[in-house]
């Protein structure tokens, strides 16, 4: 079965600056699972019947200050069908902004923009400046990459608050709001609320950063209460690689999710055409 992965990220230590892979104590990067390396779509092995016919890179901190060098990277070593989601600094002045975005669209994978708001997403989501940006994106056409933690009640009441009032945006909820592994009655009343808003869509990615063992059941039940919420038609099934890694390997994510117990034309919707049409690939 073909699939689309709509949210993974490429590094070259090299080239980029990565300043966030050095933070924490230890540093980040620091695991065992993935240690001082690069990744490109070499890396990105399956094994039949998986076939991965395109991806979505997700912006990985190579250059904030000039977000398109890493666009421009990507765009002269990927050979896969790729679209590009870049940072983009929605605390920048209007002006700023404007002409950031302006010159990420001149590349022709960018198809959206992420400034993650995480711990800073009440204070972010309540800055005016903020959301005449988003208010801009709105307006050019570009998606907006969102990821917050879906537990937090503030963040999300903020969130349905702002993009309620841009109904026009395209907004992606990344990493499905960080679900625990067990059972949270929090988490899914929020993710009810979110559902709510018909601009947003929801990715399912990203398990290895709530729990290095993140349990394949409790994946599969997460996955049917986002079905449950947003349809069959607003969700998507995605890696977070190199990531990923801290858990388990790429091949074995996707192998886990083509076993998923859903009718093969659901399956296909989540796998491959949902992030086909969100992100523009047809």
């Amino acid at each position: 079965m073909k699939f689309i992965d709509p949210h993974l990220h490429l590094f070259d230590r090299q080239k980029g600056k990565y300043g966030w892979l050095q933070t924490g104590n230890p540093p980040f990067w620091q695991d065992k699972a993935v240690i001082q390396r690069d990744f490109s779509e070499a890396d990105l092995q399956v094994s039949a019947p998986a076939e991965l016919a395109g991806f979505v890179h997700v912006e990985a901190g190579f250059d904030n200050e000039a977000p398109w060098r890493e666009i421009e990277w990507l765009e002269s070593i990927c050979q896969l069908p790729f679209r590009s989601i870049a940072c983009a600094n929605l605390t920048l002045s209007s002006e700023a902004f404007s002409e950031q975005v302006a010159r990420l669209k001149t590349l022709s994978s960018v198809v959206g923009v992420r400034h993650i708001l995480d711990d800073d997403a009440v204070t972010l989501l309540s800055n005016q400046q903020v959301k005449r940006n988003l208010a801009h994106l709105e307006k050019e056409g570009v998606i907006f990459e969102a990821q917050f933690d879906a537990n937090d009640d503030r963040a999300v009441a903020a969130f349905l608050d702002v993009i309620g009032h841009l109904p026009s945006l395209n907004v992606v909820l990344n990493h499905a709001g960080f679900p625990p592994p067990a059972n949270s009655s929090g988490w899914k009343k929020n993710i009810e609320k979110l559902s709510g808003l018909n601009n947003l869509w929801v990715k399912a990615s990203g398990w290895e950063m709530t729990d290095r063992h993140f349990p394949v059941n409790a994946i599969a039940q997460t996955i049917e209460t986002l079905i449950a919420a947003f349809g069959h038609d607003r969700v998507m099934l995605a890696s977070n690689f190199p990531l990923t890694l801290f858990r388990t390997s790429y091949k074995e994510l996707w192998q886990d999710y083509l076993s998923l117990d859903f009718p093969r034309e659901a399956l296909q919707k989540v796998i491959y055409q949902n992030a086909s049409t969100f992100y523009r690939f047809c």
